[in-house]
């Protein structure tokens, strides 16, 4: 099902044709908005986009798979974390069920190419209303690193339950500092969104 990428047309709305997933461009863009909770990120949004290609591929290849299996095909294909073993055996399973993995590689999109798609194709655009703009993206900011947390949380408590990891009673932090490379200054994100600048603009 691979799609050439040549010519000024969307890769996005090409393979929305190539694979049949028409109702996922309405979906994409409810989903960047925010219309139906919270609002997803492009990033996340080419996961999902790219998730829906390899399902298709898996059906039209006949494959019997269970729920959830999909995802986790698309983990073992695209995940840093996965060992070139248990990729390669992904692969081979796939590939021995009539998918063609290296077409459906080259078809999966990068967060740009959604943006794009949104944006370009679907007139979609973005912009808090009632709120200010820092603070939204220091909501998502916050967010993020709460999120970050329960994972290394989950992370180490399943591994101590499994008996890979020993510790005792601990704490998980989580700190992301921005260097200017002009100036110097060092600051936490957070500081940094409250002075609103670095020491560049500094009298």
């Amino acid at each position: 099902m691979s799609s050439d990428s040549a010519g000024p047309r969307s890769k996005v709305a090409r393979l929305i044709d190539a694979y049949d997933l028409a109702p996922i461009g309405a979906d994409l863009e409810a989903a960047w908005l925010g219309e139906d909770g919270e609002r997803r990120s492009l990033r996340d949004l080419a996961d999902r986009f790219n998730r829906a290609l390899l399902l298709a591929a898996i059906r039209d290849a006949g494959m019997d798979i269970v729920d959830g299996e999909a995802r986790n095909y698309y983990r073992l294909l695209t995940a840093d974390d996965v060992s070139a073993g248990t990729r390669v055996e992904a692969r081979n399973r796939l590939a021995g069920a009539g998918v063609d993995v290296d077409a459906l590689r080259e078809d999966f999109v990068t967060y740009q190419a959604v943006r794009h798609y949104l944006t370009e194709v679907r007139g979609a655009s973005y912009e808090p209303e009632g709120t200010n703009t820092v603070d939204s993206e220091r909501t998502v900011l916050e967010r993020l690193q709460s999120r970050v947390e329960t994972v290394v949380r989950d992370t180490v408590d399943r591994l101590g339950t499994a008996g890979k990891l020993s510790v005792g009673e601990y704490r998980v932090f989580v700190s992301v500092d921005v260097l200017c490379q002009d100036c110097g200054g060092q600051y936490s994100v957070g500081a940094l969104l409250d002075r609103g600048h670095c020491d560049c603009d500094s009298p």
